[in-house]
Protein backbone atom coordinates (compact mmCIF):
# COMPACT_ATOMS: atom_id res chain seq x y z
CA UNK A 1 0.00 0.00 0.00
CA UNK A 2 1.30 3.02 -0.94
CA UNK A 3 1.45 5.75 1.94
CA UNK A 4 3.12 8.77 0.44
CA UNK A 5 3.47 10.75 -3.33
CA UNK A 6 6.79 9.52 -4.24
CA UNK A 7 9.29 12.26 -5.43
CA UNK A 8 11.44 9.98 -8.39
CA UNK A 9 15.08 10.52 -9.08
CA UNK A 10 15.60 13.28 -11.42
CA UNK A 11 16.78 11.88 -14.53
CA UNK A 12 19.70 13.10 -16.44
CA UNK A 13 20.97 12.25 -19.90
CA UNK A 14 23.69 9.42 -19.46
CA UNK A 15 26.73 10.92 -20.68
CA UNK A 16 28.31 9.25 -23.99
CA UNK A 17 31.53 7.43 -23.64
CA UNK A 18 34.12 8.22 -25.81
CA UNK A 19 36.13 5.41 -26.16
CA UNK A 20 39.02 6.87 -27.46
CA UNK A 21 42.44 5.02 -27.13
CA UNK A 22 44.04 4.62 -23.77
CA UNK A 23 40.29 5.15 -22.33
CA UNK A 24 39.46 2.93 -19.70
CA UNK A 25 35.95 1.82 -21.40
CA UNK A 26 37.33 1.09 -24.77
CA UNK A 27 39.61 -1.60 -22.53
CA UNK A 28 36.70 -2.93 -21.17
CA UNK A 29 35.01 -3.14 -24.64
CA UNK A 30 37.05 -4.43 -26.51
CA UNK A 31 37.84 -7.02 -23.97
CA UNK A 32 33.81 -8.16 -23.64
CA UNK A 33 33.49 -8.02 -27.26
CA UNK A 34 36.52 -10.83 -27.99
CA UNK A 35 34.80 -13.03 -25.03
CA UNK A 36 31.29 -12.74 -26.51
CA UNK A 37 32.54 -13.05 -30.12
CA UNK A 38 34.78 -16.40 -28.67
CA UNK A 39 31.64 -18.48 -26.89
CA UNK A 40 28.46 -19.78 -28.72
CA UNK A 41 25.35 -19.25 -27.10
CA UNK A 42 22.13 -20.83 -26.65
CA UNK A 43 19.12 -18.71 -26.42
CA UNK A 44 15.98 -19.63 -25.26
CA UNK A 45 12.32 -17.98 -25.70
CA UNK A 46 11.33 -16.58 -22.56
CA UNK A 47 7.62 -17.28 -21.49
CA UNK A 48 6.28 -16.85 -18.12
CA UNK A 49 9.05 -17.97 -15.70
CA UNK A 50 10.18 -20.78 -18.30
CA UNK A 51 13.46 -20.59 -20.53
CA UNK A 52 12.02 -22.34 -23.67
CA UNK A 53 13.86 -24.58 -26.13
CA UNK A 54 12.33 -26.07 -28.92
CA UNK A 55 15.15 -27.75 -30.66
CA UNK A 56 14.17 -25.97 -33.90
CA UNK A 57 17.55 -24.23 -34.17
CA UNK A 58 18.23 -20.95 -36.02
CA UNK A 59 21.75 -19.49 -36.32
CA UNK A 60 23.01 -16.28 -35.30
CA UNK A 61 25.21 -14.62 -37.53
CA UNK A 62 27.91 -11.32 -37.52
CA UNK A 63 26.91 -8.77 -40.39
CA UNK A 64 30.56 -8.08 -41.06
CA UNK A 65 31.43 -11.85 -40.67
CA UNK A 66 28.30 -14.07 -41.60
CA UNK A 67 30.29 -17.46 -41.66
CA UNK A 68 30.80 -17.00 -38.26
CA UNK A 69 28.26 -18.03 -35.89
CA UNK A 70 27.42 -16.54 -32.51
CA UNK A 71 24.65 -19.31 -31.57
CA UNK A 72 21.31 -20.00 -31.94
CA UNK A 73 17.69 -19.38 -31.07
CA UNK A 74 15.21 -21.31 -30.42
CA UNK A 75 12.63 -20.69 -33.29
CA UNK A 76 9.19 -21.10 -32.04
CA UNK A 77 5.54 -21.39 -33.54
CA UNK A 78 1.49 -20.61 -32.64
CA UNK A 79 1.56 -22.85 -29.82
CA UNK A 80 4.28 -20.30 -27.90
CA UNK A 81 3.09 -17.20 -29.01
CA UNK A 82 -0.64 -18.94 -27.03
CA UNK A 83 1.57 -19.56 -24.22
CA UNK A 84 2.99 -16.22 -24.58
CA UNK A 85 -0.33 -14.91 -24.25
CA UNK A 86 -1.42 -17.13 -21.31
CA UNK A 87 1.64 -16.58 -19.14
CA UNK A 88 1.07 -12.74 -19.23
CA UNK A 89 -2.86 -12.73 -18.83
CA UNK A 90 -1.92 -14.90 -15.68
CA UNK A 91 0.42 -12.21 -14.45
CA UNK A 92 -1.85 -9.28 -15.01
CA UNK A 93 -3.62 -8.89 -11.89
CA UNK A 94 -0.88 -8.42 -9.59
CA UNK A 95 1.34 -6.45 -12.21
CA UNK A 96 -1.14 -4.47 -12.25
CA UNK A 97 -2.17 -3.77 -8.71
CA UNK A 98 1.73 -3.62 -7.72
CA UNK A 99 2.29 -0.24 -6.35
CA UNK A 100 3.64 1.80 -8.92
CA UNK A 101 6.50 2.79 -7.25
CA UNK A 102 7.35 -0.62 -7.05
CA UNK A 103 7.32 -1.29 -10.49
CA UNK A 104 9.19 1.89 -11.33
CA UNK A 105 12.10 0.63 -8.66
CA UNK A 106 12.81 -2.39 -11.34
CA UNK A 107 13.29 -0.37 -14.73
CA UNK A 108 15.26 2.32 -12.67
CA UNK A 109 17.19 -0.38 -10.95
CA UNK A 110 17.66 -1.80 -14.81
CA UNK A 111 18.88 1.11 -16.10
CA UNK A 112 21.76 1.49 -13.10
CA UNK A 113 22.75 -2.24 -13.79
CA UNK A 114 23.16 -1.27 -17.49
CA UNK A 115 25.12 2.01 -16.88
CA UNK A 116 27.45 -0.16 -14.65
CA UNK A 117 28.40 -3.51 -15.15
CA UNK A 118 26.24 -4.52 -18.07
CA UNK A 119 27.21 -1.38 -20.28
CA UNK A 120 29.92 -3.11 -22.07
CA UNK A 121 27.78 -6.53 -22.58
CA UNK A 122 25.12 -5.01 -24.09
CA UNK A 123 27.44 -2.48 -26.09
CA UNK A 124 29.51 -5.89 -27.43
CA UNK A 125 26.34 -7.94 -28.33
CA UNK A 126 25.12 -4.88 -30.45
CA UNK A 127 28.06 -4.65 -32.09
CA UNK A 128 28.21 -8.48 -32.74
CA UNK A 129 25.01 -8.86 -33.85
CA UNK A 130 23.93 -5.84 -35.77
CA UNK A 131 27.45 -4.43 -36.82
CA UNK A 132 27.17 -0.96 -35.11
CA UNK A 133 30.42 0.61 -34.42
CA UNK A 134 31.40 1.44 -30.67
CA UNK A 135 30.33 4.74 -30.76
CA UNK A 136 27.33 3.99 -32.30
CA UNK A 137 26.63 0.96 -30.14
CA UNK A 138 27.44 2.98 -27.07
CA UNK A 139 24.79 6.19 -28.05
CA UNK A 140 21.69 3.62 -28.28
CA UNK A 141 22.37 0.47 -26.53
CA UNK A 142 23.68 1.69 -23.42
CA UNK A 143 22.61 5.84 -23.16
CA UNK A 144 19.37 5.87 -25.46
CA UNK A 145 18.15 2.98 -23.29
CA UNK A 146 19.30 4.12 -19.81
CA UNK A 147 17.53 7.34 -20.50
CA UNK A 148 14.27 5.32 -22.04
CA UNK A 149 14.06 3.77 -18.37
CA UNK A 150 14.90 7.19 -16.63
CA UNK A 151 12.82 9.08 -17.91
CA UNK A 152 9.90 6.94 -18.55
CA UNK A 153 9.89 6.97 -14.72
CA UNK A 154 9.32 10.43 -14.53
CA UNK A 155 6.85 10.61 -16.81
CA UNK A 156 4.95 8.18 -15.54
CA UNK A 157 4.73 10.08 -12.24
CA UNK A 158 3.65 12.74 -14.20
CA UNK A 159 0.85 11.22 -15.74
CA UNK A 160 -0.30 9.79 -12.64
CA UNK A 161 -0.04 13.77 -10.99
CA UNK A 162 -2.58 14.81 -13.38
CA UNK A 163 -5.62 15.15 -11.55
CA UNK A 164 -8.78 17.01 -11.75
CA UNK A 165 -10.41 20.07 -9.70
CA UNK A 166 -12.60 19.51 -7.37
CA UNK A 167 -15.91 21.60 -6.05
CA UNK A 168 -16.97 22.16 -2.84
CA UNK A 169 -18.52 18.88 -1.19
CA UNK A 170 -16.49 16.79 -4.15
CA UNK A 171 -13.35 15.28 -4.38
CA UNK A 172 -12.85 14.30 -7.93
CA UNK A 173 -9.91 12.12 -8.60
CA UNK A 174 -8.36 10.03 -11.72
CA UNK A 175 -6.73 6.41 -12.21
CA UNK A 176 -4.84 6.04 -14.87
CA UNK A 177 -4.69 2.44 -15.46
CA UNK A 178 -3.23 -0.39 -17.08
CA UNK A 179 -5.24 -1.52 -20.24
CA UNK A 180 -7.71 -4.04 -20.17
CA UNK A 181 -5.61 -7.30 -21.77
CA UNK A 182 -2.11 -7.95 -23.38
CA UNK A 183 0.20 -5.58 -25.62
CA UNK A 184 2.47 -6.99 -28.39
CA UNK A 185 5.89 -5.10 -28.80
CA UNK A 186 6.83 -5.82 -32.41
CA UNK A 187 10.89 -4.41 -32.15
CA UNK A 188 13.31 -3.73 -35.25
CA UNK A 189 17.06 -4.48 -35.59
CA UNK A 190 18.35 -1.13 -36.35
CA UNK A 191 18.40 -0.03 -32.63
CA UNK A 192 18.89 -2.14 -29.34
CA UNK A 193 17.12 0.80 -27.59
CA UNK A 194 13.75 1.10 -29.26
CA UNK A 195 14.10 -2.92 -29.27
CA UNK A 196 14.17 -2.66 -24.98
CA UNK A 197 11.83 0.55 -24.80
CA UNK A 198 8.63 -0.73 -26.54
CA UNK A 199 7.80 -3.44 -24.44
CA UNK A 200 9.25 -1.99 -20.76
CA UNK A 201 7.86 1.98 -21.35
CA UNK A 202 4.33 -0.36 -21.47
CA UNK A 203 5.29 -2.79 -18.62
CA UNK A 204 6.01 0.31 -16.51
CA UNK A 205 2.08 1.39 -16.84
CA UNK A 206 1.30 -1.97 -15.60
CA UNK A 207 0.28 -3.42 -18.37
CA UNK A 208 1.56 -7.09 -19.71
CA UNK A 209 3.70 -8.05 -22.50
CA UNK A 210 4.05 -10.29 -25.66
CA UNK A 211 7.75 -9.32 -27.52
CA UNK A 212 8.55 -10.26 -30.91
CA UNK A 213 11.80 -8.88 -31.65
CA UNK A 214 13.24 -8.72 -35.32
CA UNK A 215 15.38 -11.94 -35.90
CA UNK A 216 18.74 -10.16 -36.74
CA UNK A 217 18.23 -8.50 -33.21
CA UNK A 218 17.61 -11.40 -31.19
CA UNK A 219 21.44 -11.65 -29.80
CA UNK A 220 20.75 -8.03 -27.78
CA UNK A 221 17.20 -9.05 -27.22
CA UNK A 222 17.74 -11.67 -25.28
CA UNK A 223 20.62 -9.74 -22.89
CA UNK A 224 17.75 -7.20 -22.77
CA UNK A 225 15.42 -9.75 -20.84
CA UNK A 226 18.52 -11.49 -18.71
CA UNK A 227 18.82 -7.67 -17.44
CA UNK A 228 15.30 -7.01 -16.54
CA UNK A 229 15.24 -10.45 -14.75
CA UNK A 230 18.09 -9.67 -13.14
CA UNK A 231 16.79 -6.14 -12.05
CA UNK A 232 13.84 -7.89 -10.45
CA UNK A 233 11.03 -8.18 -13.04
CA UNK A 234 8.43 -10.72 -12.27
CA UNK A 235 7.73 -13.77 -14.51
CA UNK A 236 4.81 -13.32 -17.27
CA UNK A 237 4.99 -9.35 -17.06
CA UNK A 238 7.41 -9.36 -20.50
CA UNK A 239 7.46 -12.87 -22.27
CA UNK A 240 9.93 -12.79 -25.42
CA UNK A 241 9.30 -15.13 -28.29
CA UNK A 242 10.86 -15.82 -31.79
CA UNK A 243 8.30 -16.67 -34.23
CA UNK A 244 7.76 -15.58 -37.57
CA UNK A 245 5.82 -11.94 -37.96
CA UNK A 246 2.45 -14.18 -39.62
CA UNK A 247 2.68 -16.88 -37.11
CA UNK A 248 2.48 -14.40 -34.31
CA UNK A 249 0.05 -12.03 -35.52
CA UNK A 250 -2.35 -15.10 -36.35
CA UNK A 251 -2.41 -15.74 -33.33
CA UNK A 252 -2.70 -12.11 -31.43
CA UNK A 253 -4.36 -9.86 -33.65
CA UNK A 254 -7.86 -12.69 -33.44
CA UNK A 255 -6.92 -12.95 -29.36
CA UNK A 256 -9.96 -11.43 -27.64
CA UNK A 257 -7.75 -9.92 -24.99
CA UNK A 258 -5.49 -7.88 -27.17
CA UNK A 259 -5.23 -4.61 -25.76
CA UNK A 260 -2.60 -2.40 -28.15
CA UNK A 261 0.84 -3.11 -30.01
CA UNK A 262 3.82 -0.86 -29.72
CA UNK A 263 6.03 -1.09 -33.14
CA UNK A 264 8.11 0.17 -35.00
CA UNK A 265 9.49 -0.89 -38.56
CA UNK A 266 8.22 -1.04 -42.33
CA UNK A 267 5.25 1.04 -43.44
CA UNK A 268 3.70 -1.80 -45.46
CA UNK A 269 3.78 -4.54 -42.20
CA UNK A 270 1.95 -1.44 -39.92
CA UNK A 271 -0.38 -0.87 -42.57
CA UNK A 272 -1.58 -4.48 -42.68
CA UNK A 273 -1.17 -4.63 -39.23
CA UNK A 274 -4.33 -2.03 -38.71
CA UNK A 275 -5.93 -3.82 -41.54
CA UNK A 276 -5.80 -6.91 -39.98
CA UNK A 277 -7.07 -5.23 -36.22
CA UNK A 278 -9.72 -3.28 -38.27
CA UNK A 279 -11.11 -6.76 -39.84
CA UNK A 280 -11.34 -7.94 -36.14
CA UNK A 281 -12.32 -5.44 -34.11
CA UNK A 282 -15.52 -6.97 -33.46
CA UNK A 283 -13.80 -9.85 -31.73
CA UNK A 284 -12.50 -7.57 -28.37
CA UNK A 285 -12.74 -6.66 -25.17
CA UNK A 286 -11.83 -3.12 -25.88
CA UNK A 287 -10.57 -0.80 -29.10
CA UNK A 288 -6.91 -2.03 -28.83
CA UNK A 289 -4.06 1.07 -28.93
CA UNK A 290 -2.05 1.32 -32.25
CA UNK A 291 1.47 3.09 -32.10
CA UNK A 292 3.35 2.77 -34.46
CA UNK A 293 7.08 4.42 -36.18
CA UNK A 294 7.16 3.20 -39.43
CA UNK A 295 10.27 4.53 -41.22
CA UNK A 296 11.10 7.65 -43.38
CA UNK A 297 12.62 9.45 -46.63
CA UNK A 298 14.11 11.84 -44.74
CA UNK A 299 15.24 14.62 -46.10
CA UNK A 300 18.18 17.63 -45.88
CA UNK A 301 17.10 21.36 -47.20
CA UNK A 302 20.05 23.73 -47.76
CA UNK A 303 19.33 27.31 -48.34
CA UNK A 304 21.75 29.82 -50.26
CA UNK A 305 22.85 31.61 -46.97
CA UNK A 306 24.38 27.60 -45.56
CA UNK A 307 27.59 27.07 -44.62
CA UNK A 308 28.65 24.83 -46.85
CA UNK A 309 31.30 23.04 -44.62
CA UNK A 310 28.48 22.67 -41.80
CA UNK A 311 26.03 21.52 -44.47
CA UNK A 312 28.53 18.61 -46.09
CA UNK A 313 28.88 17.42 -42.68
CA UNK A 314 25.39 17.43 -41.63
CA UNK A 315 25.37 15.48 -45.12
CA UNK A 316 27.65 13.03 -44.38
CA UNK A 317 26.35 12.38 -41.08
CA UNK A 318 23.05 11.51 -41.57
CA UNK A 319 23.38 9.87 -43.99
CA UNK A 320 26.16 7.33 -42.82
CA UNK A 321 26.27 6.97 -39.73
CA UNK A 322 25.28 3.29 -38.92
CA UNK A 323 25.17 2.38 -42.47
CA UNK A 324 21.96 4.77 -43.29
CA UNK A 325 20.13 2.02 -41.67
CA UNK A 326 18.47 4.37 -39.14
CA UNK A 327 15.28 5.87 -39.57
CA UNK A 328 15.85 9.58 -39.36
CA UNK A 329 18.93 8.63 -41.98
CA UNK A 330 19.36 11.69 -44.55
CA UNK A 331 18.72 9.61 -48.07
CA UNK A 332 17.39 13.33 -49.75
CA UNK A 333 19.27 16.25 -49.77
CA UNK A 334 18.49 19.14 -52.13
CA UNK A 335 21.38 21.75 -52.94
CA UNK A 336 21.17 25.40 -53.78
CA UNK A 337 23.06 25.65 -57.10
CA UNK A 338 25.82 28.39 -55.79
CA UNK A 339 26.90 25.77 -53.01
CA UNK A 340 26.70 22.85 -55.09
CA UNK A 341 30.58 22.61 -56.66
CA UNK A 342 32.10 23.39 -52.71
CA UNK A 343 29.63 20.78 -51.07
CA UNK A 344 30.49 18.53 -52.90
CA UNK A 345 34.14 18.73 -52.71
CA UNK A 346 33.78 18.10 -49.00
CA UNK A 347 31.51 15.21 -49.12
CA UNK A 348 33.96 13.34 -51.52
CA UNK A 349 36.98 14.65 -49.18
CA UNK A 350 34.89 13.09 -46.15
CA UNK A 351 33.97 10.35 -47.99
CA UNK A 352 38.10 9.43 -49.16
CA UNK A 353 38.88 9.30 -45.38
CA UNK A 354 36.17 6.77 -44.78
CA UNK A 355 36.98 3.13 -43.13
CA UNK A 356 35.17 0.42 -44.03
CA UNK A 357 35.10 -3.16 -41.72
CA UNK A 358 33.90 -5.23 -38.63
CA UNK A 359 33.26 -2.97 -35.56
CA UNK A 360 36.21 -4.57 -33.41
CA UNK A 361 38.42 -2.29 -35.64
CA UNK A 362 37.74 0.74 -33.67
CA UNK A 363 38.98 2.75 -36.84
CA UNK A 364 36.22 1.98 -39.30
CA UNK A 365 33.32 4.70 -39.47
CA UNK A 366 31.16 2.26 -41.83
CA UNK A 367 29.95 -1.59 -40.90
CA UNK A 368 28.18 -3.92 -42.84
CA UNK A 369 23.84 -3.81 -43.57
CA UNK A 370 22.30 -6.05 -41.52
CA UNK A 371 21.54 -9.03 -43.71
CA UNK A 372 21.62 -10.33 -47.38
CA UNK A 373 18.10 -9.57 -48.29
CA UNK A 374 18.60 -5.65 -47.13
CA UNK A 375 22.27 -6.22 -49.00
CA UNK A 376 20.63 -7.13 -52.26
CA UNK A 377 18.21 -4.74 -52.14
CA UNK A 378 20.37 -1.99 -51.56
CA UNK A 379 22.65 -3.68 -54.44
CA UNK A 380 19.82 -3.00 -56.48
CA UNK A 381 19.21 0.60 -56.35
CA UNK A 382 22.84 1.15 -56.65
CA UNK A 383 22.85 -1.19 -60.07
CA UNK A 384 19.78 1.12 -61.39
CA UNK A 385 21.41 4.06 -61.09
CA UNK A 386 24.63 3.36 -62.81
CA UNK A 387 22.01 2.25 -65.79
CA UNK A 388 19.84 5.35 -65.36
CA UNK A 389 20.63 8.51 -67.35
CA UNK A 390 18.30 10.64 -64.66
CA UNK A 391 21.49 10.18 -61.62
CA UNK A 392 25.00 9.93 -61.50
CA UNK A 393 27.10 8.22 -58.89
CA UNK A 394 29.53 10.46 -57.61
CA UNK A 395 31.18 8.47 -54.78
CA UNK A 396 30.85 5.03 -54.09
CA UNK A 397 28.71 2.63 -55.79
CA UNK A 398 30.72 -0.54 -54.71
CA UNK A 399 29.41 -3.46 -52.22
CA UNK A 400 30.73 -6.92 -51.63
CA UNK A 401 28.95 -9.58 -49.73
CA UNK A 402 31.46 -12.34 -49.64
CA UNK A 403 32.64 -12.25 -46.31
CA UNK A 404 29.88 -9.66 -44.80
CA UNK A 405 27.50 -7.60 -46.26
CA UNK A 406 29.17 -4.25 -46.95
CA UNK A 407 28.35 -1.93 -49.14
CA UNK A 408 30.03 1.65 -49.75
CA UNK A 409 29.02 5.04 -49.03
CA UNK A 410 27.22 6.12 -52.13
CA UNK A 411 26.11 9.38 -53.67
CA UNK A 412 23.74 9.77 -55.96
CA UNK A 413 23.32 13.14 -58.05
CA UNK A 414 20.10 12.92 -59.43
CA UNK A 415 18.73 15.58 -62.25
CA UNK A 416 15.45 14.16 -61.57
CA UNK A 417 14.08 15.22 -58.87
CA UNK A 418 11.34 12.56 -58.93
CA UNK A 419 14.03 10.04 -59.74
CA UNK A 420 13.18 6.47 -57.33
CA UNK A 421 15.70 7.36 -55.22
CA UNK A 422 14.72 10.32 -53.91
CA UNK A 423 11.03 9.31 -53.18
CA UNK A 424 11.41 5.53 -51.80
CA UNK A 425 13.26 4.79 -48.68
CA UNK A 426 16.43 2.45 -49.41
CA UNK A 427 17.62 1.63 -45.77
CA UNK A 428 21.00 2.03 -46.71
CA UNK A 429 24.30 4.24 -46.85
CA UNK A 430 22.66 6.12 -50.05
CA UNK A 431 21.90 8.94 -50.41
CA UNK A 432 20.61 10.88 -53.68
CA UNK A 433 21.12 15.02 -53.91
CA UNK A 434 19.47 17.27 -56.16
CA UNK A 435 20.81 20.74 -56.78
CA UNK A 436 18.12 23.27 -57.30
CA UNK A 437 18.38 27.25 -59.21
CA UNK A 438 19.64 29.12 -56.23
CA UNK A 439 16.60 31.28 -56.60
CA UNK A 440 13.84 28.94 -56.79
CA UNK A 441 13.76 28.41 -52.83
CA UNK A 442 10.41 28.40 -52.26
CA UNK A 443 9.35 26.17 -55.07
CA UNK A 444 11.89 23.53 -54.00
CA UNK A 445 10.27 23.63 -50.67
CA UNK A 446 7.12 22.50 -52.26
CA UNK A 447 9.04 19.77 -53.77
CA UNK A 448 10.22 18.28 -50.47
CA UNK A 449 6.93 18.58 -49.09
CA UNK A 450 5.23 16.34 -51.84
CA UNK A 451 7.58 14.24 -53.12
CA UNK A 452 7.63 11.63 -50.27
CA UNK A 453 4.75 9.69 -48.23
CA UNK A 454 6.57 9.99 -45.36
CA UNK A 455 7.30 12.60 -42.89
CA UNK A 456 9.76 11.76 -39.88
CA UNK A 457 12.92 13.70 -39.68
CA UNK A 458 13.77 16.60 -42.09
CA UNK A 459 16.39 19.22 -41.78
CA UNK A 460 16.75 22.77 -43.06
CA UNK A 461 20.59 24.60 -43.28
CA UNK A 462 20.42 28.49 -43.71
CA UNK A 463 22.15 31.53 -41.92
CA UNK A 464 19.04 33.62 -43.79
CA UNK A 465 16.53 33.54 -40.64
CA UNK A 466 13.55 34.84 -42.84
CA UNK A 467 14.49 31.61 -44.92
CA UNK A 468 14.76 29.24 -41.54
CA UNK A 469 11.38 30.80 -40.49
CA UNK A 470 9.57 29.75 -43.69
CA UNK A 471 10.69 26.11 -43.93
CA UNK A 472 10.07 25.83 -41.05
CA UNK A 473 6.51 26.71 -41.27
CA UNK A 474 6.22 25.57 -45.07
CA UNK A 475 7.54 21.94 -43.71
CA UNK A 476 5.44 22.22 -40.75
CA UNK A 477 3.69 18.92 -41.72
CA UNK A 478 7.05 16.99 -43.49
CA UNK A 479 8.73 15.89 -40.39
CA UNK A 480 7.24 15.28 -37.06
CA UNK A 481 11.33 15.88 -35.75
CA UNK A 482 12.78 18.93 -37.45
CA UNK A 483 16.49 20.24 -37.62
CA UNK A 484 17.85 23.50 -38.21
CA UNK A 485 21.45 23.92 -39.14
CA UNK A 486 21.97 19.76 -38.01
CA UNK A 487 21.62 16.64 -39.32
CA UNK A 488 18.21 15.14 -38.61
CA UNK A 489 19.37 12.33 -36.97
CA UNK A 490 20.67 11.53 -33.23
CA UNK A 491 17.03 12.72 -31.37
CA UNK A 492 17.88 12.55 -27.42
CA UNK A 493 15.40 11.21 -25.10
CA UNK A 494 13.64 14.00 -23.19
CA UNK A 495 15.19 16.66 -25.80
CA UNK A 496 13.89 15.92 -28.83
CA UNK A 497 10.97 13.46 -28.29
CA UNK A 498 10.87 11.28 -31.74
CA UNK A 499 8.28 10.33 -33.89
CA UNK A 500 6.30 11.22 -37.40
CA UNK A 501 3.47 11.21 -38.96
CA UNK A 502 1.80 10.54 -42.52
CA UNK A 503 3.54 7.27 -43.71
CA UNK A 504 6.04 7.51 -40.82
CA UNK A 505 3.51 6.38 -38.07
CA UNK A 506 1.25 7.47 -35.23
CA UNK A 507 3.39 10.24 -34.17
CA UNK A 508 3.51 9.25 -30.57
CA UNK A 509 6.63 10.59 -29.39
CA UNK A 510 9.11 8.02 -27.66
CA UNK A 511 10.79 9.41 -25.09
CA UNK A 512 8.33 12.01 -24.01
CA UNK A 513 5.22 11.77 -21.41
CA UNK A 514 2.58 11.40 -24.83
CA UNK A 515 3.91 7.97 -25.49
CA UNK A 516 3.67 6.42 -22.04
CA UNK A 517 -0.25 7.70 -22.07
CA UNK A 518 -0.95 5.83 -24.79
CA UNK A 519 -0.51 2.66 -22.46
CA UNK A 520 -3.00 3.73 -19.65
CA UNK A 521 -6.63 3.90 -20.14
CA UNK A 522 -8.23 6.92 -17.29
CA UNK A 523 -11.29 6.37 -14.70
CA UNK A 524 -12.41 9.52 -13.27
CA UNK A 525 -14.07 9.49 -9.58
CA UNK A 526 -16.11 11.12 -8.03
CA UNK A 527 -16.83 11.31 -4.65
CA UNK A 528 -19.29 13.48 -2.79
CA UNK A 529 -19.48 13.85 0.56
CA UNK A 530 -22.78 14.68 1.47
CA UNK A 531 -25.23 13.13 -0.72
CA UNK A 532 -28.73 15.14 -1.68
CA UNK A 533 -31.36 13.77 0.16
CA UNK A 534 -34.41 15.58 -1.80
CA UNK A 535 -34.35 14.81 -5.53
CA UNK A 536 -36.16 19.01 -5.97
CA UNK A 537 -34.36 21.25 -7.68
CA UNK A 538 -34.56 25.29 -6.47
CA UNK A 539 -35.89 26.17 -9.87
CA UNK A 540 -39.28 23.80 -9.49
CA UNK A 541 -40.41 25.70 -6.98
CA UNK A 542 -43.70 27.92 -7.44
CA UNK A 543 -43.79 31.74 -7.98
CA UNK A 544 -44.92 33.67 -5.09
Amino acid sequence: MATGFFKVPTPVNEPVKSYAPGSPERAELQRTYKELKSKEVDVPMHIGGDEVRTGNKKPLLQPHDHQHILGYFHEGDASHVEQAINAALAAREFWANMSWEHRASIFLKAADLLAGPWRARLNAATMLGQSKNAYQAEIDSACELIDFLRFNVQYATEIYQMQPESSPGVWNRMEHRPLEGFVFALTPFNFTAIAGNLPTSVALMGNVVVWKPANTQIYAAQMIMELLKEAGLPDGVINLVYVDGPTAGDVIFKHADFAGIHFTGSTGVFQNIWRTIGENIHKYKTYPRIVGETGGKDFILAHSSANARELATGIVRGAFEYQGQKCSAASRAYVPSNLWDEVRQYVIEDLKTFKMGPPEDFSNFINAVIDEKSFDKIARYIDNAKNSDEVEIIAGGGYDKSKGYFVEPTVLLSHNPMYITMCEEIFGPVISIYVYDENNFEETLELVNSTSPYALTGAIFGRDRYAVELATKKLSNAAGNFYINDKPTGAVVGQQPFGGARASGTNDKAGSMLNLLRWVSARSIKETFVPPVDYRYPFLGEDK
